[in-house]
Formats: C-alpha cells, sequence, structure tokens
C-alpha cells in the first residue's frame, strides 16, 4: 500500500522526463517462484516491506520496519548514459521503542546502478550503499540498516507457505479493473538478530510480516490516503485487511484476507471490511491527527488494534516527501487477545495528491 508514496517521491525528487518508458500493466496471472521474488523493472513501482515485534533478553517490546523501493523513473529508458535516473532505489527504517516514547528513523535514497545501489531480478537481492535485504538460497532473508540513532541486523526465515493476496496474487485497489498490484506475503517470519544502539549489542528475537508488492498503475483520482493492517495473530492466522478513503472520508475501496493456521483463506469483499477510528492522536511534530487506535470490521468479526505507543509518526521528507504513521499494534478479536501486528495510516497531514 505504498503505491503513492513511490510516485510522490519521483516528484519531490525533481527529475526531469524525457520520453516516457514502456511500463507492464497489471494483469491477472499466476505469479511464479523463485522469479516473483525479485525485481520487476517494467513495472512503474514495487516495494519490499517488513514489519515485526522484536523481544529483549529483558523481554523489552520494540517495533521495527525495514522497506526498500524501486521505482522507475519518467525518464528515458533507452539513454546509454550510467547516470541517467531512470531507476531508484529508496530505502526506510524504523524501530519503535516505549522507553523513547517517539519513533527512531533512517532513509536514504540513491539512483540505480555502479553496483552501489540495485534491486536484481529472479530472486530477492535488494542493496543501497551499505543496506541490503536478500533472500538466500534455503529462503531465509538477511537485512543490514543503519541509522544516526540505531542500527539492525536480522535474519528472517520462512515459517509458513506465501500468502498470495486477493485473486492468487492480483490485488484489487480499486473499482476499476486497472486499480491493481501484484501482491504477496510472508507473515509469521521467525526473526532472530541484533539492535545496536548507543554503542551498544543488543541480541533480538521475534516474528515478522513481509510485503512484496509491484505495479504500474496509480490509485483511484479520489483518493485521499489510506488504511492498511498486517497481522501476525497467536493461533497461526494472519489477516492482511485495507481500505482506500476518498476526499470526503468514504471508502473507495476495501479488502481483508484472513488465513487460518491449516492454509484456509477466506477473502472479504468491500463491503464486508470496514474500518472505524476509537482514538486519535495529534502529532506534535506535524500536526496531523491519526487514528491511531482502530476497530476493523471482517464480516462478522471485530478486530481492535491499539498502538504500542502514540508517536509513530514517520517523516520520510528526504526521500518520498510523505508524512504518514506507521506502526505497531496489539490486537483483539472479538474482545479476546489475538495477536500483534503493524498499522498503517496515510493522507492524514495532506490528501494524496495524485
Amino acid at each position: 500500500m505504498r503505491l503513492l508514496l513511490i510516485l510522490l517521491a519521483l516528484i519531490g525528487l525533481g527529475i526531469s522526463f524525457a520520453a516516457p518508458p514502456t511500463l507492464s500493466p497489471v494483469t491477472p496471472r499466476q505469479l511464479n517462484f523463485p522469479e516473483d521474488f525479485g525485481a520487476h523493472e517494467n513495472f512503474r513501482i514495487e516495494w519490499w516491506y517488513v514489519t515485526g515485534w522484536l523481544e529483549t533478553p529483558e523481554h523489552k517490546q520494540l517495533g521495527f520496519q525495514v522497506t526498500f523501493f524501486r521505482p522507475t523513473t519518467e525518464y528515458d529508458q533507452d539513454n546509454p548514459s550510467q547516470f541517467a535516473p531512470k531507476r531508484l532505489i529508496i530505502g526506510h527504517a524504523a524501530l519503535s521503542d516505549p522507553t523513547i516514547g517517539r519513533l527512531l528513523h533512517a532513509e536514504k535514497s540513491a539512483r540505480e546502478g555502479f553496483g552501489l545501489a540495485y534491486a536484481k531480478a529472479g530472486n530477492t537481492e535488494v542493496k543501497l550503499d551499505d543496506w541490503y535485504f536478500i533472500r538466500e538460497a534455503d529462503g531465509h532473508y538477511r537485512t543490514y540498516v543503519q541509522g544516526n540513532d540505531f542500527a539492525l541486523t536480522l535474519n528472517l526465515t520462512p515459517t509458513q507457505p506465501l500468502m498470495l493476496q486477493d485473486q492468487a496474487g492480483f490485488s484489487r485497489k480499486g473499482p476499476k479493473a486497472e486499480q491493481a498490484s501484484h501482491y504477496y506475503s510472508e507473515p509469521h517470519l521467525s526473526v532472530t538478530g541484533k539492535i545496536i544502539r548507543d554503542g551498544k549489542t543488543i541480541n533480538v528475537k521475534g516474528t515478522a510480516w513481509l510485503d512484496h508488492e509491484w505495479s504500474s498503475e496509480y490509485l483511484d483520482p479520489n483518493a485521499e490516503g489510506w488504511d492498511w493492517t498486517g497481522i501476525n495473530l497467536d493461533d497461526g492466522s494472519a489477516l492482511m485487511a485495507f481500505q482506500i478513503r476518498g476526499k470526503k472520508g468514504e471508502k473507495i475501496w476495501a479488502y481483508a484476507g484472513l488465513r487460518d493456521a491449516a492454509g484456509h483463506m477466506t477473502i472479504f469483499s468491500p463491503d464486508e471490511v470496514s474500518f472505524h477510528p476509537i482514538r486519535t492522536w495529534r502529532s506534535p511534530h506535524t500536526d496531523a491527527n491519526y487514528p491511531v487506535a482502530m476497530r476493523i470490521m471482517t464480516g462478522e468479526t471485530e478486530w481492535v488494534l491499539t498502538p504500542l505507543m502514540d508517536d509513530q509518526e514517520l517523516d520520510s521528507s528526504q526521500s518520498t516527501g510523505a508524512v504518514y504513521w506507521e506502526g505497531a499494534v496489539t490486537v483483539t478479536r472479538n474482545g479476546q487477545s489475538a495477536g500483534r501486528g503493524y498499522l498503517e495510516l496515510t493522507g492524514y497531514k495532506k490528501a494524496l495528491s495524485m
């Protein structure tokens, strides 16, 4: 659901355009692996996005995010110059620590090329200077990111099959058929690794969620923003849900997919999915007002999301230019403790302009 954040990046970086690239449309097809683990250069935008919960040896709970974006610019793709900014690599990393009370965030970006920034086809291998996200031959992932306040070195091991979203990985994003993406998730990743903070190394373990999504399409022109969640449930189930909001707050589109521990997938149509704010938090940094506690209905089931902490606003003004809230949440199902995940809220600082 980071579709417009990446498109806004191309505008924010001031890239001049010549002959626009020829891009592949998003149409229903069977996803093929391992090829679809890798980059898809003929599509406008793509991202690998990991969120999760970590635990220290002292049982301290932390949230984390690692995201790599690969947008294709409108620059002439036939330009032979190695300096031509045909594609970009953008990285975001964040750490949520309630003892600090605010989100620690790092970001960087570069044009693809020279072996310093790339996203390879055929398997997941994304590099941005010293940052990386790599899928090994046995299916586990390695990642390293570093900012001014923290560094993460993590190994993420799959414990369940891929979760193909919506129509076998063809994910509708609006009422028009072309408003779509290719989208799969890997829930319940087992995480081990370390955090470096203030010169100290802390061993951590936990559980994460991976999204890989790519598209060439824009959202509905009336879209203001979206709300998204990915939840690892304690019973081994996994839930992904989102809604796209219009400029008057109306629901333009919504979807939810719930997969139980046995692998059975239940898909909820737009009419069966609704998001209802419970409590808002006004950012002291940007004055944006976010519904950080949320009630979600999927059919007759009620999910209540409560943030690990309120201040999980991410200001990506140095890369995509977007300001949004993305944070760790605990989850109840029909009033009973059910799991943990992440909630993303966009378009609350300013309506999306594309």
